[in-house]
């Protein structure tokens, strides 16, 4: 069988970022196929195409999924003693490499009621999940990878982007009583993002912000007319009270635009897995055609993202034989 280690830093050595995956995809593609799986691919935009594997006469199984894209900038494999190194390590080729092979255990011992479903997008906007949610698939279980550091995730964060703006009038800086800053009250105003009374839950933790972006004005010697924030909630509970305690803090002070919301989650667990709750959104939400979901990945999001992010090779080799228990485990339900 495949080496896990050793396919996890081919798919490394390929550049995908998001909007760039088409190598990726044809490598995927093409390691399937020679093993005799049915593959299709789901066309997201030109170039960019979701993959989707089954077995002759096996849905209504388990599926795998990932997103086969990362952040830039690539960052090329290395393996350092225990060590993985490279851009996706683990966030989520290395993930993609033990279903790949965990799926292909699972065949070859006879369980032809596996499929696997790897999109693109996921870093930026989840175009490729979207798309795939429209699939045909009669998938009963859907078992979603992302660095959960082996536990099977209790719950993930949803997530709230919103979008501050402030006006002013323009003016010479020289005279500045003939404008108004729009700069002065932004900065006014998000210092006091930290006093909102947002909502905990017992098994997610708290709703936190991360003030993201913040942009203005046009030079030093003008009074500045605009300012824009961009903020992003991680969500514990719904996100319509959430919505209306940002515009009523807003309200006066600063327009407001709401951009993409991902529901907070709670998953099922299963009994012989350690669990543990995720701070971070994933693609099950926008999958809800593919069936009852579970989160699980080796990897930590710590080192996601990061210039040394890594997948120690050890817990990627055993990620094999829990992803292959996991869906003997639910198939046999």
């Amino acid at each position: 069988m495949t080496d896990v280690v050793s396919l996890a830093a081919e798919l490394l050595a390929i550049q995908s970022t998001t909007g760039e995956e088409a190598g990726v995809v044809d490598f995927v593609s093409r390691w399937l196929l020679a093993r005799g799986w049915n593959v299709k691919l789901q066309e997201v935009s030109k170039g960019r195409a979701n993959v989707w594997a089954t077995r002759p006469r096996g849905s209504g199984g388990a599926t795998f999924s990932t997103h086969l894209d990362t952040v830039p900038p690539y960052v090329p494999p290395r393996l350092e003693g225990t060590r993985l190194f490279g851009r996706g390590a683990s966030d989520a080729k290395g993930i993609a490499a033990a279903m790949l092979v965990a799926a292909d255990r699972l065949v070859a011992g006879g369980e032809k009621r596996v499929e696997l479903l790897f999109v693109v997008g996921e870093e930026m906007g989840s175009d490729g999940a979207r798309a795939a949610n429209n699939l045909a698939t009669k998938s009963r279980f859907l078992i979603n990878g992302e660095p959960t550091e082996s536990k099977l995730a209790s719950g993930a964060k949803g997530s709230l982007r919103a979008t501050l703006r402030t006006r002013g009038r323009e003016a010479h800086s020289a005279y500045p009583h003939l404008g108004r800053s729009a700069i002065e009250p932004m900065l006014e105003l998000l210092p006091t993002l930290r006093t909102l009374p947002l909502p905990a839950d017992p098994v997610l933790g708290e709703t936190t912000v991360n003030i993201g972006t913040i942009k203005g004005g046009t030079a030093a010697n003008v009074i500045p007319a605009h300012a824009e924030a961009e903020v992003m909630f991680r969500l514990v509970t719904d996100v319509e009270p959430v919505k209306k305690m940002i515009l009523d803090w807003a309200k006066g002070r600063a327009d407001v635009e709401f951009g993409s919301t991902i529901p907070a989650q709670k998953f099922a667990t299963v009994e012989g897995f350690e669990s543990s709750p995720v701070a971070y959104t994933s693609d099950i939400p926008l999958l809800s055609n593919w069936g009852e979901p579970f989160l699980f990945g080796p990897g930590s999001i710590h080192v996601a993202h990061t210039p040394d992010e890594y997948i120690d090779v050890e817990e990627l080799r055993a990620s094999v034989e829990s992803y292959e228990r996991l869906a003997q485990t639910l198939l046999a339900r």
